[in-house]
């Protein structure tokens, strides 16, 4: 009883703060121009009048932050819905007590509006999504009101898009989320965004480094691009958890759908043998991704980062069969066109399938 209450406590004090980084962004993001600001007047004269024309930049950059936060109070006044008033609905201790994350938690997601919800993240999705609901179509069924009857899972879900574009073609389709920042605004995004273009945000104001001019720091998105609002006939859902402990049962997914999300595991085994068993009989796995292995390099962490030769022998030894695999698809990863310095990866995609007969030596294991 006692750790289970404790396990609460925790996730409702993690929850809290993750409440209060996002209210502290205005002051925190405003006060780090303020400094920069300070570094200025430290400088001789002649460099500060040098430095005028950055100094109205800055200026700027302020008004974009502010622009920003205006759309938090929207976001957090509903983020008690997800989790049915458990976290958040306590009025004896304020979200304000409990100590802020990281900045970029907040910023990271700003970069994720755009890649899900804008026109400028159109490229983007064509470069990462496309490939998989391409390859989910020819699949199953031509007929959009048979589709119904297929039950699709997007683990690392984000905020949605993928899951949603799945959804919108008439599948039974489940996203699935572990963070909590992504949670509360992909379910403000999904559930109570009424208009297209409806905000206006700036997803690069943070980066100050490589800019041919000062608007390229100041690129803005206006979301979202489509009203987001599934057909009455489309079955589509949002869970919270980690997807280790949210799905545990045995032959129940008709396809399991992947972008960049099976090397955010510090153990990627775990996660090819839970897609294989949650999987049915002849179901499909379709990935898309890099090998980055987030936990890679983490003090106290037990990350392993085979290659990716390496994983497609595990993959083929717990039981799957490889049916197609690329390499070398350019993706990009909520990027800023204007930024002098370009990320792209090559990443690989596979399918897999799940046999029909389970031979007598991967029953045992």
């Amino acid at each position: 009883m006692n750790n289970a209450m404790n396990g609460a406590k925790e996730e409702r004090d993690y929850f809290l703060s993750v409440l209060s980084t996002f209210k502290n962004y205005r002051e925190r993001s405003l006060n780090y121009i303020n400094y920069k600001e300070k570094c200025i007047e430290s400088l001789p004269h002649n460099h500060k009048e040098l430095l005028e024309k950055y100094k109205e930049d800055l200026n700027t950059y302020k008004k974009c932050v502010e622009k920003n936060a205006e759309l938090i109070p929207l976001v957090l006044q509903h983020a008690h819905k997800i989790f049915d008033n458990f976290y958040s609905n306590d009025e004896g201790e304020q979200p304000e007590k409990i100590g802020s994350l990281s900045d970029d938690r907040v910023q990271v997601v700003f970069k994720q509006l755009m890649r899900d919800w804008s026109d400028l993240g159109a490229n983007e999705r064509k470069q990462c999504y496309d490939p998989i609901i391409e390859e989910i179509l020819e699949n199953y069924p031509e007929d959009i009101n048979a589709r119904g009857h297929f039950n699709i899972l997007v683990p690392g879900a984000g905020l949605g898009r993928l899951a949603f574009e799945i959804a919108s073609r008439g599948f039974s389709c489940q996203g699935n989320e572990f963070n909590l920042f992504m949670l509360v605004v992909s379910y403000y995004v999904l559930n109570l965004c009424t208009d297209v273009d409806q905000y206006e945000i700036y997803p690069w104001i943070h980066q100050y480094c490589n800019y041919l001019k000062p608007d390229g720091q100041m690129t803005s998105v206006k979301f979202p691009d489509i009203k987001p609002s599934p057909t009455p006939d489309s079955k589509f859902s949002m869970t919270a958890g980690d997807f280790l402990e949210v799905y545990m049962d045995s032959d129940e997914w008709h396809c399991v759908a992947t972008c960049f999300f099976i090397d955010c595991a510090p153990n990627v085994v775990q996660f090819v043998e839970r897609i294989y068993m949650i999987l049915k009989p002849g179901g499909l796995w379709v990935n898309l991704g890099p090998l980055m292995y987030h936990y890679s390099g983490i003090h106290n962490e037990k990350s392993v980062e085979p290659s990716f030769e390496r994983l497609c022998e595990i993959i083929k030894k717990i039981g799957f069969v490889m049916e197609k695999c690329k390499t070398g698809l350019k993706t990009k990863y909520c990027q800023n066109p204007q930024s002098m310095l370009q990320y792209e990866y090559d990443s690989v995609f596979f399918v897999c399938r799940k046999p029909i007969e389970v031979k007598p030596e991967e029953s045992m294991t």
